[in-house]
């Protein structure tokens, strides 16, 4: 399904996006991390800032995603747990900001 978002849409548009962050989810919950990690980092994460912006619910989401899939990872360094942590830190100041403390993706966090 991503793949052809992809190929009818392009990567930057936000069916896309969001079909890509819910792969991004099932390859999580297979714990193929290796596969996760690089498609939200390197993929999903560059065309959401760019076409959504950084506080988009959607961007943000990805964000969070990225951040448990390098936490849950078993094969993460320390410096993958330091960025998992960093990215979390990032992503519950900037819901709190955008959509209160109250909002339930920012409870979630």
């Amino acid at each position: 399904v991503y793949a052809r978002r992809v190929a009818t849409l392009g990567i930057s548009h936000e069916r896309t996006i969001l079909t890509g962050s819910n792969l991004v989810a099932s390859l999580n919950d297979l714990k193929l991390w290796g596969e996760a990690i690089p498609l939200a980092r390197d993929q999903l994460l560059p065309a959401a800032r760019r076409s959504l912006g950084p506080d988009h619910n959607v961007t943000l989401g990805l964000y969070h995603g990225l951040s448990n899939n390098l936490r849950l990872n078993p094969k993460s360094t320390r410096d993958d747990l330091l960025e998992a942590e960093t990215i979390l830190q990032d992503v519950v100041e900037r819901r709190r900001r955008v959509f209160g403390p109250a909002h339930p993706d920012t409870r979630r966090c």
